[in-house]
């Protein structure tokens, strides 16, 4: 993710900003430019639909996703479009009532979730057809409330040939953090969750409709193997005592479908991660006057690269692992948790080598 800016005054701007507090000006995001602009009002549509001049493209003329109205979205239409939602909410299939107070802040969240997703999506160049340019392939999310007590069991978040579901549940935090708790999981969040459901969709889409199933096997398994039985036996018997010599995570472990989702979705985590820094001009120089230079060294970074840009997973990795032990060690003097709980194994690096080739050789959007 990038560092945005009010066009009007240069105040610093969050991506899901909908207004400036110091110039007063309306926000909306043009996905298009990658870029958070402030707006000024235009004369509205025949029909009253508020239309805006973004200071960021002011040849354009744009008026807000439709989403605007829940509070959900901050991104723009042309006003030549047919379309009333943007291009992240057109993959939404299923919302819940919105009616209900939690409900819509519940869905809130997980907008705000899918948003930031996109983002990385698009700057990858990834395709992004929806179940309406693709009915059988297109991406689509159904976000669903459980049903009252008794009345099913409780919604899964889960993936199947491009259908999305979350489970609305998981955007209450002591929901979450019970759900991770009882799974044993270092980390997860929702961010996660639509990263590394996608991982699926793109395994459909780059690896098994592109012709690359034998190359992938080699990296991740046979994936011919039975996945609901793989699935059993790990919640039954958890991951191998040596699991972190080669994946990125224990639910990794579980088959490879998984460890291909698992490290996707780690590798989304990066890009994204590594963007901000440069955008911060993050430099690491550590003070380690009783360590040999050889060891300081090793922590060292210096941040000033786009990571989508033509760049290699080695570069990525060097710039990483400097980043994650200087977040996490600020996050241990706060008394909170690590913010990137892993250890990267030279196999799980070359599994990620792999997500990175791939996606630098199948952006077509």
């Amino acid at each position: 993710m990038k560092l945005f800016h009010c066009q009007a005054c240069a105040q610093v701007l969050y991506f899901e900003n909908i207004r400036c507090e110091r110039s007063g000006h309306a926000l909306g995001y043009l996905p298009n430019e990658f870029e958070l602009s402030a707006l000024e009002p235009l004369d509205p549509a025949e029909d009253g639909t508020a239309l805006w001049r973004p200071l960021a493209e002011p040849e354009t003329e744009v008026r807000l996703c439709s989403n605007a109205q829940y509070e959900a979205c901050n991104w723009l239409v042309p006003t030549d479009s047919a379309e009333v939602f943007c291009v992240t909410c057109r993959h939404n299939r299923t919302v819940p009532d919105l009616t209900d107070p939690a409900n819509l802040f519940a869905w809130q969240r997980w907008q705000s979730a899918m948003h930031r997703l996109f983002y990385t999506l698009q700057r990858l160049g990834l395709p992004l057809a929806n179940r309406t340019d693709d009915p059988n392939h297109g991406l689509a999310f159904d976000v669903l409330a459980d049903p009252p007590e008794g009345g099913g069991p409780k919604v899964m978040t889960g993936h199947d040939e491009g259908i999305i579901t979350l489970a609305l549940s998981e955007a209450d935090d002591a929901e979450r953090e019970r759900r991770r708790t009882a799974m044993g999981e270092p980390y997860r969040t929702l961010l996660g969750h639509v990263r590394h459901e996608t991982g699926h969709h793109y395994w459909d889409l780059l690896v098994r409709d592109a012709g690359r199933l034998e190359e992938c096997r080699a990296v991740f398994g046979d994936d011919s193997q039975d996945y609901g039985q793989a699935l059993q036996a790990h919640y039954a018997n958890g991951a191998p005592a040596d699991w972190q010599d080669a994946y990125v995570s224990t639910y990794a472990t579980a088959h490879p479908w998984e460890d291909f989702a698992e490290t996707w979705a780690h590798y989304l985590h990066i890009v994204d991660t590594l963007e901000m820094a440069s955008a911060f001009g993050l430099r690491l120089r550590p003070q380690m006057p009783q360590a040999e230079a050889a060891a300081a060294a090793v922590l060292a970074a210096k941040i000033d690269f786009d990571p989508y840009g033509p760049i290699t997973i080695e570069d990525l990795i060097e710039a990483w692992l400097p980043l994650t032990y200087a977040t996490n060690s600020l996050n241990r003097c706060m008394g909170a948790p690590d913010l990137y709980p892993f250890v990267l194994s030279v196999p799980a690096i070359a599994k990620l080598g792999y997500i990175h080739k791939l996606v630098r050789s199948g952006n077509t959007a």
